[in-house]
């Protein structure tokens, strides 16, 4: 466990594994912040490159940096270990291809300890270093929700996309609540099950409309043909309903919001499959939203009317869904609304059209 003799700030954990193209851009980022009172902890979960090597340079240089040098064992592992070693009144993340803006710690911290906010969660951009170099505001955080909000009275957080490494955590906070990653191998949707985690724990959460975080997309590793990958979605929802069953009193309300995230996250990791593990998957997808029907907990109100439509279609023919999502998957509104007159006529095109213009 940490040390609570010696407690920075923050500390930032920077999970790492063969990343030596940007890790020395990363790291710089860390020891440039000007909040200097922080502790930078770089997990090298078995690099097999120079990452180990870069570690150790900034570790000489600048006493805030430390190094747990594991085997590889994967990211959830090593991320676990990261939140062990830290000691730090806050914790921040990291990835180690991506950047921080020399003003983000200092800023969010001031944050937190304004609101005595058990997370701060700012906005953050997508970066391409190529062909040129180009930041694109993600626009995580509405402006009307700026500002302090509780996610036990308001579910909109559940449903934007886990985007854990642009916020900072209360430690105490985290350990008070077995806030933990589940370690399965690799590095496939930890970061959902922690998401969940966090929001269903939280009460004081400041959300930044501001963006310091620079999230590289140049170095996406995509996973779309790695059978042992596919159902790493699955594991980190089982995990998330294991949390809610020693919650009884969170759990009721939270089922249906539980549903709804699944659907999405799913989808988004059928979109991701090569085609055969695509045809594969959707059968897991129809067993798994048939069962949630069957229990009671779904809540067709939480979902726009498309996905709605997909929902039920899934359910009822998944093998039909895939051939039309195949037939229909160049792009164009009017693909989209051929798709979608041919499931639900005219009524889901309307549906589909007042629920955008409401957006």
């Amino acid at each position: 466990m940490a040390d609570e003799t010696a407690r920075p700030l923050i500390s930032l954990l920077v999970p790492i594994y063969n990343v030596e193209k940007y890790l020395r851009e990363c790291l710089d980022s860390a020891r440039n912040q000007t909040l200097e009172d922080i502790e930078v902890i770089c997990i090298n979960d078995g690099s097999t490159d120079s990452s180990p090597d870069i570690i150790r340079e900034y570790m000489t240089a600048d006493g805030r940096f430390r190094m747990i040098d594991k085997e590889n064992s994967g990211y959830g592992s090593s991320m676990n270990m990261g939140l062990d070693a830290a000691r730090g009144e806050y914790v921040g993340i990291l990835e180690s291809d991506d950047f921080l803006d020399a003003n983000a710690l200092e800023e969010m911290y001031k944050a937190a300890c304004d609101a005595d906010a058990d997370v701060v969660k700012a906005d953050f951009y997508l970066y391409w270093s190529q062909p040129e170099p180009r930041d694109e505001r993600f626009g995580w955080v509405a402006k009307e929700k700026a500002g302090l909000n509780n996610p036990q009275e308001d579910d909109t957080v559940y449903y934007l996309k886990p985007s854990i490494w642009s916020a900072i955590y209360k430690r105490p906070f985290l350990e008070s609540n077995d806030v933990r990653f589940l370690e399965t191998p690799g590095a496939s949707y930890q970061d959902a099950g922690f998401n969940f985690k966090v929001w269903t724990s939280a009460e004081r959460v400041v959300l930044l409309d501001r963006a310091y975080l620079h999230y590289r997309q140049d170095n996406e590793a995509s996973s779309v043909n790695s059978p042992g990958k596919v159902y790493c979605v699955c594991d980190e929802y089982a995990e998330m309903l294991r949390y809610l069953d020693a919650r009884p009193e969170k759990k009721e309300r939270l089922l249906p919001v539980l549903v709804k995230m699944r659907y999405d996250s799913y989808m988004w990791n059928y979109e991701r499959l090569s085609e055969p593990l695509q045809r594969e998957f959707v059968m897991r997808m129809a067993e798994d939203f048939r069962k949630e029907d069957a229990a009671g907990i779904t809540d067709y109100d939480l979902f726009e009317p498309w996905k709605r439509a997909d929902r039920k279609f899934i359910m009822d023919r998944p093998d039909l869904f895939h051939l039309q999502r195949t037939e229909h998957a160049k792009p164009g509104k009017l693909n989209t609304a051929k798709r979608y007159y041919e499931m639900g006529g005219f009524p889901l095109l309307l549906d589909m059209v007042k629920n955008k213009i409401g957006h």
